[in-house]
């Protein structure tokens, strides 16, 4: 009874919005028109043990990384090059990559990220972010960073990265950084980027980091860190245009995939919205966050977006939207099908009210605009609330369809499983909300 409820409850939703059908057929188009093409084959080839490279576990490789990356730039209008990483594990620090460049690890090859701060070179905060995440000031330099390339492939047969993030997550938790934690893969200012067929461990931070950048393709990464490790989010494209994640694999401490455009007055001064972006064949554990999340920095607009053949296993919310007043920004034209959830605390969750900001700056009257937001063809089971929507006073969320659902509430599920109202009522920061909670009639 309290399924064909709600199921009653997100069919009156569909007819309320049922506006948004002709944009949602629209984007699907424009979405599935992407192409990319196969991985590149390179003129010239080396060894990473041509430079000198040691893979016992203890040896840093950081200089022969660098040397045999240094030594295979002149190639890059001769047919582009390869560096080839055997079987072993391979200590090494920060590196960064040239164009027209692939980067290919053996399958028993395990990239080990250093413990030793001196080999992580420090940076400025994006200019879309205005500071780093963890402290305010600069940031460690990825593990694998590049910057203004152009045809770069980062791939293997299933080869390792693990980032060792115990050791930063410990110092995170006490307080002892001075700067962000690294991720483990960051590309920015790029184009025609392909990160494929790798397992990646224990990142200190993000594990994927594509930003400011487009024609990327994520694929067949599996991405795995302790369920209590602190925003180990899996894959976030920033600022991005004409992404497609597929085919992945992710057990993660944050969200599994976060959509993301800068941070409050950063983020819409420097104005670079994520569009175009096809996430699909998914499979995410997250017991305390979401499978897809859109924001919270989403500050210079997210649109454009289909996700399907989506699977989320025990992951506290399936689609949410995060977001705040300050933020300013949108989110629109969001087009999500075919996803299977089980064991989930929420399926829809959006929140009006996150309040993180990066300082005192933010301008209060900047409100984002949430709007085409189209979910359908879904299946949950053993969920605790249907949905939570928390909104902003003076600022709607518009144009919500939600079609075709089936949810099944856990055993001790909340006994009003889809009840929309709103009430008014302060953020953490004292800004006026409206919130929305939608559970639904009692079962």
């Amino acid at each position: 009874m309290g399924v064909q409820a709600t199921n009653l409850v997100l069919a009156l939703l569909v007819v309320a919005f049922i506006s948004f059908r002709g944009a949602e057929s629209r984007k699907a188009r424009l979405l599935d028109s992407f192409e990319y093409s196969a991985i590149n084959c390179r003129a010239h080839t080396a060894s990473l043990t041509d430079f000198g490279g040691v893979g016992d576990g203890t040896t840093s490789n950081t200089k022969a990384f660098k040397d045999a990356i240094d030594h295979l730039s002149q190639f890059a209008s001769d047919g582009g090059s390869q560096l080839f990483v055997p079987a072993g594990k391979w200590l090494t620090g920060s590196f960064s990559l040239t164009s027209h460049f692939t980067l290919y690890l053996h399958k028993d090859a395990v990239l080990l990220a250093s413990q030793d701060m001196q080999e992580w070179p420090v940076m400025k905060p994006l200019p879309s972010y205005g500071r780093g995440r963890d402290a305010a000031a600069g940031r460690y330099s990825s593990l694998i960073f590049g910057t203004n390339l152009t045809d770069v492939i980062i791939t293997g047969n299933n080869g390792t990265i693990d980032g060792q993030g115990a050791f930063w997550w410990q110092n995170f938790h006490k307080g002892k950084l001075k700067y962000t934690r690294p991720y483990l893969i960051e590309i920015m200012f790029s184009n025609s980027i392909q990160i494929s067929n790798l397992t990646l461990l224990n990142s200190p931070s993000w594990n994927v980091h594509p930003v400011y950048s487009s024609d990327i393709l994520v694929q067949g990464i599996t991405i795995i860190a302790p369920i209590t490790s602190p925003n180990t989010d899996g894959i976030n494209p920033d600022s991005c245009t004409n992404t497609k994640i597929e085919d992945c694999y992710i057990v993660s401490g944050d969200d599994c995939v976060a959509v993301k455009s800068g941070w409050d007055e950063y983020g819409i001064a420097f104005g670079m919205p994520t569009k175009q972006l096809v996430i699909r064949r998914l499979t995410c554990i997250s017991p305390y966050s979401a499978t897809i999340a859109l924001g919270s920095e989403m500050s210079g607009g997210i649109e454009d977006v289909r996700a399907e053949d989506i699977t989320a296993i025990h992951t506290e919310s399936g689609i949410r939207i995060k977001t705040a007043v300050g933020r300013g920004g949108y989110v629109k034209d969001i087009y999500v099908k075919r996803m299977t959830m089980h064991t989930m605390k929420w399926v829809f969750w959006m929140t009006g009210n996150y309040g993180s900001h990066a300082d005192k700056n933010y301008d209060p009257n900047a409100l984002p605009v949430i709007q085409g937001i189209n979910y359908r063809d879904m299946v949950a089971d053993n969920v605790t609330m249907a949905a939570r929507l928390e909104g902003i006073a003076g600022d709607p969320f518009k144009e919500i369809c939600i079609s075709n659902v089936t949810i099944g509430m856990a055993p001790k599920a909340k006994k009003v499983p889809m009840d929309l109202h709103r009430y008014r009522g302060d953020d953490e920061r004292g800004n006026s909300t409206t919130m929305w909670h939608a559970t639904g009639p009692r079962a």
